[in-house]
């Protein structure tokens, strides 16, 4: 039996994130301005070739699949990106409590889309704090840090947008906000996982310190059409 997150997007979908679904049958995307995240039954040649041809013009997407695939000779291959899936069963810190996480809201976005551009923690738009749950640390007015959740394929829950300012690198931000997550979805019923580049080596350390588990390697593939 396949587990649900060998197909998080898809099974995202049709569970915690269906509000944000574009398109019919076995072929499904996240709306545009929310995700790039493509969500396929299954990672077929016809069904990217279905996707393709639902897909409005230039349309860019990220495939995600625990095995490696082969994309249709349509679709233009900008990047695949070999990730480990950590999921968190048993948080090895607490929250600290001290820290200040100010509930990020629209006001905020420019700021969010400012410092993921600078960071780079995977792809941001405008709506995406639309996923919810979005907390940041501020220093002299100024987001400094910041993490949400993401996917959601119920009774999972994915901690994502994960970055910090560069001049604020090794102030403990990353981890306090990642166990402030942590400790509100397991809050809600739910269990944390997240997506890590397999050769961000100081990243997966920090994630294994705090209790996360590594369950897969899987393949996060980004195609554009034209």
């Amino acid at each position: 039996m396949k587990h649900l997150l060998d197909n998080p997007a898809w099974n995202a979908l049709h569970s915690g994130n269906s509000q944000f679904a574009v398109g019919t049958g076995n072929v499904k995307y996240f709306q545009p301005d929310v995700s790039p995240f493509a969500a396929l039954n299954e990672n077929t040649v016809e069904n990217l070739q279905a996707l393709y041809d639902m897909a409005p013009p230039r349309a860019f997407f990220g495939v995600i699949s625990p095995v490696e695939i082969t994309i249709p000779e349509s679709w233009r291959l900008i990047e695949r990106m070999d990730c480990l899936q950590m999921v968190c069963e048993t948080p090895a810190r607490q929250v600290d409590k001290k820290q200040e996480f100010v509930p990020l809201t629209e006001e905020h976005v420019p700021a969010m889309l400012a410092l993921t551009k600078l960071t780079n923690p995977g792809p941001f738009a405008q709506r995406t704090i639309e996923y919810g749950h979005y907390r940041g640390i501020f220093e002299g007015g100024e987001l400094v840090a910041m993490a949400g959740q993401r996917l959601n394929p119920k009774p999972y829950a994915e901690v994502s947008a994960v970055c910090t300012h560069p001049n604020h690198v090794g102030k403990g931000y990353a981890a306090r906000l990642i166990m402030y997550q942590v400790e509100r979805i397991k809050a809600a019923g739910e269990i944390p996982f997240l997506h890590v580049l397999s050769k961000n080596e100081r990243a997966i350390n920090l994630y294994h310190s705090l209790g996360f588990e590594t369950r897969t390697g899987i393949f996060f593939y980004v195609i554009k059409k034209g």
